[in-house]
């Protein structure tokens, strides 16, 4: 990956911009001053969020075509889309899973060289509630081992953050506790500190082909969360 003079030279596509952590994805990559374009099925909605500080590209997770079209040009993709219905074209299976699938095999196409996704605490986990929401943790880990195997080699790279409970604030107000193997069981993050993470593993060499999880230890100001991927095994 490129990092001149402190910012990521390349072009990101973000995909599930208009959503709450999505939207938080944009706003770090235009604080570091990196070119987003955005992937939406509503493109007046992604205009009235971020104006014309971004490119926006209309389309839908369930057609590869419009995938191709939208990751083409770009070096890396960050992902935040989620599920929002058990059944349709909003669903776990179709949303989570396939519609990742679509976006992985579509990226690596298209010469993509990094690709992070935003999954969830406890996606090994078979017997967690949330799987009573259209199997969504499954559906995600589905898609969490495709992206594994697709960007697992020498020339392209990965990260997946798998936060805890979602909530709203401003970013680098909490000091983060970090595990690798799904052995946290619950805890809540900040959406942009999540954000924060998937915009960092762009230039932290650290961040590449790593899976992990990620909640809040305790209050205290960061200057930047970078440092956590030095408390991830090699």
């Amino acid at each position: 990956m490129i990092k001149s003079k402190g910012v990521y030279a390349g072009k990101v596509l973000v995909v599930g911009a208009t959503g709450r952590t999505g939207q938080w994805v944009v706003k770090r990559l235009l604080h570091y001053g990196i070119a987003v374009r955005v992937f939406s099925r509503q493109a007046d909605k992604a205009f009235t969020l971020f104006g014309g500080s971004v490119e926006i590209v209309t389309g839908r997770i369930q057609s590869s075509e419009d995938i191709a079209l939208a990751v083409r040009g770009c070096d890396a993709v960050l992902s935040a889309i989620g599920s929002s219905s058990y059944s349709g074209e909003s669903s776990p299976a179709d949303v989570d899973r396939d519609g990742v699938k679509r976006l992985v095999d579509e990226a690596a196409k298209a010469g993509v060289r990094h690709f992070g996704l935003v999954s969830s605490l406890g996606v090994t986990r078979w017997y967690h509630p949330l799987n009573l929401f259209g199997a969504v943790l499954l559906k995600k880990w589905e898609a969490e081992e495709h992206l594994r195997q697709v960007f697992s080699s020498l020339a392209l790279s990965f990260t997946i953050v798998r936060p805890g409970g979602l909530k709203n604030g401003e970013p680098l107000l909490h000091k983060l506790h970090v595990e690798s193997g799904d052995r946290l069981w619950s805890g809540w993050i900040n959406r942009s500190d999540v954000a924060e993470l998937l915009v960092c593993s762009l230039w932290v060499e650290k961040a590449k082909n790593k899976t992990f999880e990620v909640i809040n230890e305790r209050e205290e100001v960061q200057s930047t969360l970078e440092r956590c991927y030095d408390l991830l095994p090699e």
